[in-house]
């Protein structure tokens, strides 16, 4: 089987094309994961897809197709993907609210891949001053969930070609749809997901897509660089999913305070310093315990805002 049909049912031009349905979407990708897939035709599927915008069925579709095809993990509590390319934002302050949100006895599976790995405020750099664990193999994600309730899976690790197709912006020079996918890949069958974009459009497609794929609660919002971590001095508007029921809010601003998240800071060793209590940043502080609000109320916790500013003044505060 080739791609084909696929490309010239998106490219037929004006009157003709159209999009693809979630069957063919699937089907589509599955050939390309399977290898069957000429590099060319692999290319002009994603670019064609690219200029038409991508519709909550296709993004579903390749989804499904992503995932048949990925090892079985434990399933946690919340999925948090981590796909930002990395250029325009500061710390990752992001992942102490996801340590957070882990001390309050909720499972949490990060994944992800950053294009701008080499950075010093990349994630990666920083997952071990945030006290979260790499998981080297997909049975380490079992491990670490178990003994700390907290885990980062990298791409290369839980799908070489999933990885693959995301560096093909190497060579096409633009991004594809499946940084879209990987956000809502959900690898764990969580059934609670917290997403970043970096673009408003992808606020509704992407929970358009959790909401096809049958995802209990959803929450998206444009956080710092792409992520999902609020800006405290600004106002956040939030969509997604409740009890399976589309569902947007909007949240004022937490800090009357005019700072960017990148605020030219790189040493990651400031996570562990504000985790410790070494170094007071209330700004700092206010991102990762208003990230952490969102993805508490997210899993469904009581007050959220309360627990998160609770679990925050009551943390460990030995070095991470």
């Amino acid at each position: 089987m080739t791609l084909a049909p696929y490309v010239r049912i998106l490219g037929r031009g004006p009157g003709r094309s159209r999009s693809l349905t979630r069957d063919e979407a699937r089907e589509a990708l599955t050939v390309i994961l399977k290898g069957d897939a000429a590099p060319e035709a692999t290319g002009a599927l994603l670019m064609l897809l690219r200029m038409k915008g991508e519709t909550p069925d296709e993004i579903a579709g390749f989804a499904e197709a992503a995932r048949a095809t990925l090892p079985p993990l434990p399933r946690p509590d919340l999925d948090w993907p981590s796909y930002a390319a990395g250029r325009t934002r500061g710390l990752p302050w992001f992942l102490l609210s996801a340590r957070l949100v882990a001390s309050a006895g909720y499972s949490v599976l990060l994944h992800g891949w950053n294009s701008h790995q080499q950075v010093h405020a990349s994630v990666r750099s920083a997952l071990p001053h945030a006290g979260i664990p790499t998981a080297l193999n997909t049975q380490d994600v079992a491990r670490h969930l178990a003994n700390g309730n907290i885990a980062y899976l990298p791409l290369e690790t839980l799908s070489q070609p999933l990885l693959d197709l995301l560096q093909l912006r190497d060579h096409l020079g633009l991004r594809s749809c499946i940084n879209t996918v990987l956000r809502v890949l959900n690898p764990g069958a969580a059934n609670a997901s917290v997403q970043g974009v970096f673009h408003p459009p992808y606020l509704t497609l992407q929970a358009d897509a959790g909401h096809l794929l049958g995802l209990p609660s959803l929450t998206v919002i444009k956080g710092g660089g792409g992520e999902f971590e609020r800006n405290p001095a600004k106002h956040a508007s939030a969509f997604g999913l409740r009890n399976g029921t589309p569902w947007e809010d909007s949240f004022a601003d937490l800090i009357d305070e005019t700072r960017r998240l990148n605020d030219g800071e790189t040493d990651p060793a400031r996570l562990t310093a504000l985790w410790s209590g070494a170094l007071t940043d209330p700004f700092a502080e206010t991102v990762v315990t208003g990230t952490a609000a969102l993805a508490l109320a997210t899993l469904g916790a009581g007050n959220p805002d309360e627990l998160a500013t609770h679990l925050w003044t009551s943390r460990n505060r030995a070095a991470a």
